[in-house]
């Protein structure tokens, strides 16, 4: 019910009842419904500017969470990468130990990650570090596990290759323990028995009888068989798996170049060509480019009396016979 207005008549001091027309009842209405359009219009102003709508408020959240899960992600990742260190580390230093493989350079390892800026295309999102940050470590940690995975196949591969491998080390002596003399003269520096001066010595020199057979330590392909100076009469054997032996100063070859031989097998005879100064066998081990200590590699048919004792002779040694 519409409530009645009345106004104050001083002339004829009474109240009387004041009408209302159409238009004002309109204008007054107009003005209600502009002043509550004003005021809502302002409070919905001021409570986006302050508090965010809920689109932007969900957003905000929504960008939180991710903005988490990539340090988590990091983190993680830092964990991951920390295990497949150790993995690398085992791989280098205990398995391809094992099998006598050269580790993986760290080259090979980190290879990719230099140079070129491949996150160029990231830098303009928000958070750009921490996402830089995070793709570039899953980019490192998926790199290295490819590598290992290849290198774990090469392992494998050695495993399968083991008899073989094994058949192939040198291991046993270049002549029987019957048929040589003594050790005239160990690996290390020994004194050269021409020229008198210190020099050293990449093998171990066997005396013996001209004709004295000489064996294949090891499996393997004959590289060389030909009349080198210095050496004189000299056979090379490549056994694979990075190892090479030398026999020199022989009398007369039992091979040919490019001939497969069982270790054991009379490949020469010990004999007196180059510069000798007496019948020997000049027999060195090589794995690569490096001379190792042809002592270590007699496990094959020696007993531990005579390989201390063949150990003793080899240290008292003092002069080369070549």
């Amino acid at each position: 019910m519409a409530k009645t207005k009345y106004q104050f008549n001083p002339e004829s001091v009474s109240y009387e009842k004041v009408e209302i027309n159409f238009k004002t009842r309109l204008v007054n209405v107009l003005k209600h419904m502009a002043s509550s359009s004003v005021l809502a219009i302002f409070m919905v102003v001021v409570l986006f500017y302050f508090f965010g709508s809920p689109k932007e408020r969900s957003l905000e959240r929504e960008n939180q969470r991710l903005i988490n899960q990539y340090s988590l992600l990091n983190t993680k990742l830092q964990q991951v990468q920390t295990v497949l260190s150790d993995l690398e580390q085992r791989d280098d230093n205990i398995y391809r130990v094992i099998f006598e493989a050269e580790p993986i350079h760290s080259n090979i390892r980190r290879a990719g990650f230099g140079g070129v800026n491949r996150y160029k295309h990231l830098e303009s999102m928000d958070n750009a570090e921490l996402v830089i940050s995070t793709t570039k470590k899953l980019d490192q940690v998926a790199k290295s596990l490819y590598v290992q995975t290849k290198s774990y196949d090469d392992v494998e591969e050695m495993v399968k290759n083991k008899f073989k491998m094994l058949s192939a080390i040198p291991a046993i002596m270049p002549l029987a323990i019957k048929d040589f003399g003594r050790i005239s003269a160990g690996y290390g520096w020994r004194i050269h028995p021409i020229y008198k001066t210190r020099k050293f010595h990449d093998g171990m020199d066997f005396t013996g009888k001209i004709g004295t057979p000489i064996y294949a330590t090891g499996d393997g392909v004959v590289k060389i068989a030909r009349k080198e100076r210095g050496y004189g009469k000299k056979i090379v054997i490549d056994h694979g798996y990075g190892y090479t032996t030398i026999y020199a100063h022989l009398d007369n070859y039992r091979v040919r170049k490019g001939q497969k031989v069982k270790r054991g097998e009379i490949i020469g005879e010990l004999g007196n060509t180059g510069i000798s100064t007496g019948p020997h066998l000049h027999y060195e081990v090589r794995k690569g480019r490096k001379t190792l200590n042809p002592i270590n590699y007699y496990f094959n048919d020696l007993t531990a009396e005579e390989y201390d004792q063949m150990v003793a002779y080899a240290e008292n040694t003092g002069q080369t016979m070549d």
